[in-house]
């Protein structure tokens, strides 16, 4: 294998704290794009991915679970490849840093930079932030909270080993000037230069001692090997690196062609890597490609925030290459992008139901019902033919210019107008005209081989996007040369993307997510509190000014309640099935008013009103009319 053909990739291993989300769930499944199509472009691709599994966090995890941290990350790892697996992700190693022979080269190298003094121990005091495992000074807080996550920030002050970023800068500088390429897109290398080098390096934090859920420092064992250390030198252990040995493997794959990663880590792969493999004198990856996130309608998504979407449950329900078109269809290449359940059900049927299940439904069907399901291929002669075909070579040399900068909205455009042009050949060529004449058998031949071959290259085009429908489309005929073929026989494959009907997923959607958020049934009993635990209960009397129904949830209603506050108060109440709007407006309640506020399909509702269950499936409120606004229950 020349040197030339090797590609190596990475993502960034996922943080096995939680299940992974669809913004984690993209890394993986762009990556997994860029391994597939550089196989088909005759690269030696090996793609690894794996799960982060040491930290604070895990262990305070796994305490609060009543289990070991080991028996925590063994069930998050599975759940992570899991999700990996539901995607048709093809990586060819999924390394966990739990893994034995990932811990040994960890120990050695943190061992190899501390002798050769690129590591020194020294004390750290400074602000600290558990989920993400950093380390800030006062001035990098953004109000006081953490810049990456913007949760709290605790102070720590511990013994602790040090990374000597300082002693690097002017080289990595230089290595940035010398090599444009290295990040992409361009605004995260010019914020990593701004922001980080320009104003000067500080020396790296390497090590913990105020937890014990990490590789042990080799000749200190009260400190492990903190995060950026472990976590980061997957990417050469996975592939056998260990400071006292190297195998053929690693010296084959390394350096890395490509890390594929999240704009928010962009810092720790461009600066503190790049610094640890120069102090350990290996070469640098070739490139680093920070991607955006995606958002949640505006939002980035949280748990706290309610509004956490998981891949798997997507492809369970709209099918796995629905979920990996949308992803790498919308997702820009330097910008943010957005997924909303409606957005990506407008997507689903416009690009894929009617521009390309329709293509491909209509050709394959006009095939059968006018030749017996066989066309034969023809020369070109007519200007419509040769204008077909004139766009789709063009298409396909957009493409490849789109794929090789990592472009992928953009290929999937690209690819979607050549389906596009397509239909508009079918409007054009008018084959069920040219089926009702008999001397019109020959054109009507050539029109849908024509057709054949661009669905061909169509399918070709669409492998790496989404393998699964891009085989059903070409079959066994995947190449992109245009006419390779003396005849098609395609197969029946039936509908490729059945149109959703877009209100009833959403009332589908609305119900579920709502069943999830009503309380369970009761067990038998009740626990006592004591007086203390009643007073924490703040209620109020509340008249509702205003109340309609949620759109997507047939059992919630939104109140308006004015409890005597300066800005109204929002409730969602499931008392849609005993009560109207109009039986409720003007009518005085009780609310509890310092309830943790909860979104509720797509509503955040700040409180409870008060209601008795009289008797089976049927709900009384407490009305209190009368009682001024704001008054205080006792």
């Amino acid at each position: 294998m020349s040197d030339n053909k090797k590609f190596y990739i990475t993502t960034a291993i996922a943080y096995a704290s939680s299940k992974p989300h669809i913004g984690n769930a993209y890394d993986i499944v762009l990556a997994d794009m860029i391994a597939r199509y550089k196989k088909q472009m005759g690269f030696d691709v090996y793609l690894m991915t794996g799960s982060d599994e040491h930290g604070q966090k895990i262990e305070e995890k796994a305490k609060a679970q009543g289990i070991t941290p080991k028996a925590y990350v063994d069930n998050a790892a599975a759940n992570i490849k899991a999700v990996w697996d539901s995607l048709n992700t093809s990586y060819d190693k999924f390394i966990r840093t739990t893994d034995t022979d990932h811990e040994k080269a960890v120990a050695r190298i943190f061992t190899k930079l501390y002798e050769q003094d690129d590591i020194y121990k020294s004390t750290y005091e400074g602000k600290y932030c558990i989920p993400c495992e950093s380390f800030y000074t006062e001035s990098q807080l953004i109000d006081g909270k953490c810049p990456d996550c913007g949760r709290d920030v605790i102070d720590s002050k511990e013994e602790a080993y040090f990374l000597r970023l300082s002693k690097y800068q002017d080289r990595l500088l230089k290595h940035f000037e010398e090599n444009p390429d290295f990040i992409k897109p361009e605004s995260r290398k010019n914020e990593m230069i701004n922001n980080f080098l320009k104003p000067g390096l500080q020396d790296l934090c390497v090590s913990r001692s105020s937890f014990k859920w990490g590789v042990p420092v080799e000749f200190d064992d009260k400190h492990v090997i903190y995060v950026w250390i472990d976590a980061l030198s997957n990417y050469i252990t996975g592939i056998g690196y260990n400071p006292d040995s190297s195998t053929e493997k690693f010296d084959r794959l390394w350096p890395a062609d490509l890390h594929v990663i999240g704009k928010d880590i962009v810092r720790f792969h461009t600066i503190y890597w790049p610094i640890i493999l120069m102090a350990l004198g290996l070469p640098l990856p070739k490139q680093v490609l920070g991607h955006p996130w995606v958002l949640v309608g505006e939002d980035k998504m949280s748990k706290s925030k309610g509004n956490v979407v998981y891949a798997d449950d997507l492809a369970k329900r709209f099918g796995i290459d629905a979920v990996r078109y949308y992803l790498l269809s919308q997702i820009p290449f330097a910008n943010d992008g957005t997924f909303t359940y409606e957005s990506f059900m407008n997507i689903f049927n416009t690009d894929l139901a009617n521009t390309i299940g329709n293509l491909v439904s209509r050709t394959v069907a006009m095939t059968k019902k006018y030749f017996g399901g066989t066309v034969t291929k023809n020369e070109i002669t007519e200007d419509l033919d040769k204008e077909l075909f004139s766009f789709a070579k063009e298409s396909t040399k957009k493409y490849h210019k789109c794929m090789d900068a990592y472009l992928n909205a953009d290929a999937c455009s690209t690819v979607l107008d050549l389906a596009k042009r397509c239909n508009k050949y079918i409007d054009e060529t008018m084959p069920w005209a040219l089926a009702k004449d008999d001397t019109k058998q020959d054109r009507l031949n050539d029109v849908l081989y024509n057709l054949l071959d661009c669905v061909r290259i169509i399918g070709t085009l669409l492998k790496p996007i989404m393998p699964e429908t891009a085989e059903k489309i070409a079959g066994n005929n995947l190449s992109e040369e245009l006419r390779i073929l003396d005849s098609y026989t395609p197969e029946e494959i039936g509908t490729l993307f059945p149109r959703l009907d877009v209100n009833k997923v959403l009332e589908e959607i609305a119900a579920e997510q709502s069943a999830k958020e009503e309380p369970k049934e009761e067990i038998e009993g009740i626990a006592q509190i004591g007086i203390e635990d009643f007073a924490k209960v703040e209620l109020k009397a509340a008249k509702i000014t205003a109340c309609e129904p949620i759109p997507k949830a047939k059992k919630l209603l939104k109140l308006t309640l004015n409890d005597g506050s300066a800005t109204p108060r929002t409730v969602a109440s499931g008392i849609a099935q005993w009560y109207k709007p109009e039986d409720l407006i003007g009518r005085t309640v009780i609310v509890v008013s310092n309830l943790k506020s909860a979104k509720l399909c797509g509503v955040e509702s700040n409180g409870m009103i008060l209601a008795a269950d009289c008797a089976k499936d049927d709900v009384k409120v407490i009305f209190i009319d009368g009682i001024p606004e704001g008054s205080k229950i006792r």
